[in-house]
């Protein structure tokens, strides 16, 4: 037998060129900061990361619930959701966008919206390959990118432009090479919706450029004016919405979403999916299911972030910030004071005395090839803490 004695830990291990590439998640970078912030016995108020913390709705626990009783010997779950899911899905679509879409064809579960967002490179992009990239955005899409071996190529989002992007900035070059680009409307961070004439031009350069549009809609419906649209609503064809219950109803833990369109890109996005997971928990889809024949649920919460929306605007106006109300979302996209960087700001924010916990707009934004970031000077607030918990941060604020 080969002596062991002493090699333990002599070992070297490193990680792959590609994850080592990546900086720090952004928000697991804010968690460190409320635990900083713990640790010396202080409690701060987190409007960091979007995980809501109103308890998900009785009826979708108790669908739940009842459900792990009925599917005890289920077994795997469908890759792709159940035949009911799929068809509920399908329903709630066409209820809300007036869309049609086939439940065997146009439709797959995805494990929440982050599982399936990263993922969904995997089935299109070779090394090479450009992806459009909206910055600031969420990053799975450039962390997919980068894992499928693509290079991401970052599209600003400005207050001048409305927070959509400039398509005919983008060069010939790049749209030569680029299979994919996404778009987010309402868009995360900067709580703006998209008029419909955007996703019609947003397809049309897709067609052009014989480019896949995916369209990140986890927050259609999380509204405060008009209800907002969806890409399917101008056609299916080269298209893909993504959507998830996290937000719209309070389901983050479950990690439950779709993914429907174009049935080409479907068929090929099901094939990745059977190979990375085996599916969502059938009696999770059973909650799901239950969450989307209702709508009263989803209501209440618009309302209940409507009100912390106009406390929290109201006391950062009063300080001499910028009114930054959103008509949709569940999050503030914070203009910081002259001069002031967003790391700045959110550290000042961080003062034991005021100990509110914000991200900082630079954390969550990529450089263009100009080398601009603009989510610098901007912080994002999400509305997930309780009201009353957002009536003592506007206090706390006067203290700033």
């Amino acid at each position: 037998m080969a002596e062991t004695k002493g090699l333990i830990g002599t070992q070297e291990i490193r990680p792959s060129k590609r994850l080592a590439s990546i900086s720090p998640y952004a928000f697991a970078e804010v968690d460190k900061l409320v635990a900083s912030l713990k640790a010396q016995g202080i409690t701060p108020i987190d409007f960091g990361v979007g995980d809501p913390t109103t308890p998900t709705p009785d009826l979708i626990r108790q669908a739940t619930q009842k459900a792990i009783d009925t599917r005890k010997g289920a077994g795997y779950p469908s890759y792709t959701g159940s035949r009911d899911f799929r068809t509920t899905i399908s329903e709630w679509t066409k209820k809300r966008f007036n869309v049609s879409i086939d439940p065997d064809t146009e439709v797959t579960s995805t494990i929440g919206s982050k599982e399936g967002v990263f993922n969904f490179h995997e089935g299109f992009i070779d090394p090479g390959d450009y992806v459009i990239i909206p910055t600031p955005g969420y990053p799975p899409y450039a962390r997919g990118t980068l894992f499928a071996e693509g290079g991401p190529y970052f599209v600003p989002l400005l207050p001048e432009n409305g927070f959509l992007p400039d398509l005919s900035s983008i060069p010939k070059k790049v749209c030569k090479k680029a299979k994919l680009m996404w778009i987010n409307y309402p868009n995360n961070p900067c709580a703006v919706s998209a008029p419909l004439s955007f996703f019609e031009e947003a397809v049309a350069f897709g067609q052009e450029h014989n480019i896949i549009i995916a369209s990140d809609e986890a927050y259609t419906e999380m509204y405060f004016n008009h209800p907002p649209h969806s890409i399917l609503e101008v056609t299916k064809e080269g298209v893909v919405a993504f959507q998830s219950l996290s937000k719209r109803s309070a389901m983050t833990c479950y990690r439950v979403g779709w993914v429907a369109g174009d049935r080409r890109i479907i068929d090929i996005f099901k094939k990745v999916k059977t190979n990375v997971d085996s599916g969502t928990a059938t009696f999770i889809q059973d909650g799901a299911i239950a969450a989307l024949k209702d709508e009263e649920h989803v209501k209440q919460m618009r309302e209940e972030y409507r009100l912390k929306r106009d406390i929290l605007v109201k006391a950062l106006t009063s300080i001499g910030l910028p009114d930054c109300a959103p008509d949709a979302t569940l999050y503030l996209w914070q203009r910081v004071p002259e001069g002031e960087t967003s790391v700045d700001f959110a550290r000042r924010l961080l003062d034991p005395r005021i100990a509110i916990v914000v991200t900082p707009g630079d954390w969550i934004s990529d450089r263009t090839e100009r080398g601009e970031n603009p989510g610098e000077g901007y912080v994002r607030f999400a509305l997930v803490p309780s009201l009353e918990k957002t009536k003592e941060a506007a206090e706390r604020l006067k203290g700033l």
